[in-house]
């Protein structure tokens, strides 16, 4: 209940936005466990120097004061002015990192020791140089289809004693798709232009059923046991052996002809999608009543990931 009523309040104060520039409303600041540490050994000091009158332990307390005091001006300073900015990041398939990038731009003076990310994993610290910018790659892990939208980016910077930490919590709006897991197998296809074909149309397109036609760049959802060894052996790269099906023909790739479970079969058709695609193959997909008609091409390749990714999704 908490959590929600702290990002509530973070939406209000921070907004989403696909670029923040961090101010005085957007920046927190506390002192650190050595912060801390510090303010407490100055205590004891007072004390001292208090019931010994002495000027040596009184110039000592107030000066590290003052050494605290300053040093929470420069640790704000150093995040005050910096601009943060979204700057995309390509689909992945699902198991693999997703990779957000990140350019951070100095609002006149430099920035040092900056750290963001999404904690518990670790920060990447970098430095942004004075009317200057430079660009960050972060990571996510990917746990299941469709947008992945990231939770709340966090920047601080303890620079530049480490005694206190400055921080923000900002939301870049950004978001990118996961595609469904490749997974290699056969499965039953109808081949014709629609409906009417006859049951001589139905094929099982897999390893055993096409003729093979030479080989081909490895990609992932490949089936290890069509992999060239030899090849790989010779460094020569990474090959699997490429088969042909129905040459001349338009392939139909219909979730309604598969068993098991949604995303298997999800995962098995994103695996043929690849497969086709690589071999200039034509091909249609129906999800459904959603239906991407016959075609080659990157284009109609990232059509049909993508309908695989958002199938079943809430619109």
């Amino acid at each position: 209940m908490l959590e929600v009523q702290v990002d509530r309040w973070l939406a209000r104060r921070i907004p989403p936005a696909s670029q923040v520039r961090l101010d005085q409303r957007r920046i927190f600041i506390l002192p650190t466990r050595a912060g801390v540490a510090f303010g407490v050994a100055l205590v004891p000091m007072l004390l001292v120097a208090i019931n010994y009158q002495n000027s040596l332990a009184y110039a000592l307390t107030f000066l590290l004061l003052s050494v605290f005091l300053v040093a929470i001006l420069h640790t704000f300073r150093n995040l005050s002015g910096l601009n943060l900015k979204a700057a995309g990041g390509a689909p992945v398939f699902l198991g693999e990192q997703a990779h957000f990038h990140v350019t951070l731009e100095s609002g006149g003076r430099g920035h040092q020791a900056v750290a963001l990310g999404w904690p518990p994993q670790a920060l990447q610290l970098l430095d942004v140089p004075a009317d200057g910018a430079c660009s960050v790659e972060l990571h996510l892990p990917t746990q299941r289809r469709g947008w992945l939208r990231p939770r709340r980016l966090r920047v601080e910077s303890r620079y530049p004693l480490g005694l206190l930490v400055a921080w923000s919590w900002v939301d870049l709006d950004q978001a990118l798709l996961v595609y469904p897991r490749p997974r290699a197998g056969d499965l039953p296809l109808l081949a014709g232009h629609g409906e009417d074909d006859s049951d001589e149309g139905r094929h099982v397109l897999g390893p055993g059923a096409d003729d093979y036609q030479g080989l081909r760049a490895y990609q992932p959802g490949d089936s290890r046991r069509r992999l060239h060894w030899k090849a790989y052996s010779r460094g020569q790269g990474l090959f699997v052996k490429d088969f042909a099906a129905l040459a001349g023909r338009d392939i139909w790739l219909d979730l309604e002809q598969l068993d098991g479970d949604l995303e298997q079969r999800l995962g098995l058709l994103c695996h043929w999608v690849l497969q086709l695609t690589s071999r200039g193959q034509p091909f249609g997909l129906r999800l459904g009543a959603q239906q991407l008609g016959p075609d080659t091409g990157d284009a109609h390749r990232e059509g049909c990931l993508r309908a695989l990714a958002l199938f079943g999704e809430s619109r």
